[in-house]
């Protein structure tokens, strides 16, 4: 029987937009503050597209039900459908952004939709949120002062599973003559990583094989099966859609171990091993919040969204991966309106500039963490004008055939190694479009 994110995925025609009557009001309320949505509910990576954009719509809701908005100001969501494609990704931006009474941010929620976004962001001075996607290098926030890679990047993690395999195996003085197979889709998202994973192989003696894959990934049989002649000691698995579940399952044909296979951030969600069955018991991935619904903010869900009947959808994704980080996104964005209206004056809708400013010294401790009912799923956050990505911590979890179950705690970063990528590949950038990084003396 087919699960329900997967049913949810094969629906034709899915609205996208919730909440239309009270959303699309002939005239918005000078006190609402606008929030575009860029979703994916349709197309080929609608089943990642679907929780995430549920979990984004439930926290606005909570947020308006329970406190009437941010001291008093409702907040106004509208989604737009962009099946995933950056044309109608930028067609969204540029449709949205001056509705209501202007949009401030934009979760891209695509890294393709993110560089093709940046410079119009720049030029309209709208923050752009791109939670652990996008640039990895504008986490250097002397160049792109209004991205933000909370709460970590693909650089960031990579450390981290390096940092997590070499533990496994007793050290970093046991990597020497591994073998470390990178199976990535074969893209800018992909490839993100090769930096880190080459300078590791570098520097502690490992062999890095370099496996891409053709999207969409739903044939791989001649890739595993040289990755099987390889006999690597550990896979580090960067897919993304119908690739993720097709490349679990090939691997259990060829007799991979699962629990040597890491995935990526994107490779970490539910849609990646629900369609591989028992294939992907013991497929581990690297994750950046807690797995689950065992949080306070479900008792608050339930209570305000669910048993109010106004869930974005029927409630059968809570606590899935993807459901998850749409919560977490949409947390980061109000916490930031949050401190503009502290810092500029509450019981209003904050603007561009205001924005701009909260988000350039967000800061969410534990304490705050803990008030918003999210103490182990939402990670702290500690932003400098330097520093737009914060400490990038994460952790790993592992499938049981059922659930995900947390393997480690939060787990640090190389901060040394990225910051010195972040930085030096931003200059690069910064010099290639003419932008004059800005000082933080």
């Amino acid at each position: 029987m087919a699960t329900p994110i997967l049913k949810k995925a094969a629906m034709i025609g899915l609205g996208a937009v919730i909440g239309v009557g009270s959303f699309f009001a002939a005239h918005a309320q000078a006190s609402e503050q606008y929030l575009p949505s860029l979703v994916y509910r349709t197309g080929p990576f609608a089943p990642s597209g679907i929780g995430f954009a549920d979990g984004f719509a439930d926290y606005v809701t909570l947020i308006n039900e329970r406190d009437g908005g941010i001291n008093g100001v409702r907040i106004r969501l509208e989604e737009c459908e962009t099946a995933y494609a950056n044309d109608r990704g930028v067609e969204c931006y540029e449709r949205l952004k001056d509705r209501g009474n202007g949009a401030t941010v934009v979760a891209p929620l695509s890294t393709g939709i993110t560089y093709a976004v940046i410079p119009r962001s720049r030029r309209d001075g709208i923050v752009l949120s791109t939670m652990g996607y996008g640039r990895a290098d504008a986490a250097y926030g002397r160049v792109l002062d209004n991205v933000f890679m909370v709460p970590t990047t693909y650089w960031s993690s990579m450390t981290a599973t390096l940092d997590y395999i070499a533990e496994q195996e007793g050290g970093w003085e046991n990597m020497r003559g591994k073998d470390i197979v990178h199976a990535f889709h074969d893209s800018a998202y992909g490839r993100e990583p090769l930096g880190v994973l080459r300078h590791y192989a570098e520097e502690y003696g490992f062999t890095l094989h370099e496996m891409a894959i053709s999207p969409p990934g739903v044939e791989q049989r001649s890739v595993w099966q040289q990755i099987r002649r390889i006999q690597p000691d550990w896979v580090s698995l960067y897919g993304w859609g119908v690739m993720n579940p097709t490349a679990i399952r090939t691997a259990a044909s060829m007799g991979i171990p699962r629990d040597r296979i890491i995935g990526g951030i994107y490779a970490a969600q539910d849609d990646a091993v629900l369609p591989a069955g028992s294939a992907a018991e013991g497929y581990k991935a690297v994750t950046f919040h807690g797995p689950g619904a065992d949080y306070p903010i479900y008792d608050e869900l339930q209570q305000y969204v669910y048993d109010a009947g106004l869930a974005a959808g029927d409630g059968d994704l809570m606590g899935t991966i993807a459901y998850n980080r749409g919560l977490i996104n949409a947390g980061y964005i109000i916490e930031a309106w949050r401190q503009a209206q502290a810092e500029f004056g509450e019981g209003r809708p904050v603007t561009r500039e205001e924005t701009l400013w909260a988000w350039q010294q967000l800061k969410i401790d534990e304490d705050r963490v803990a008030e918003l009912g999210m103490d182990g799923l939402m990670p702290t956050v500690d932003i400098t004008c330097e520093n737009h990505e914060g400490d990038g911590r994460v952790m790993v979890q592992q499938w049981d055939g059922e659930n995900w179950n947390q393997l480690t705690d939060w787990l640090d970063t190389n901060r040394e190694l990225v910051e010195g990528m972040y930085r030096d590949s931003a200059m690069r950038y910064a010099q290639e479009e003419g932008i004059t990084p800005r000082s933080c003396d």
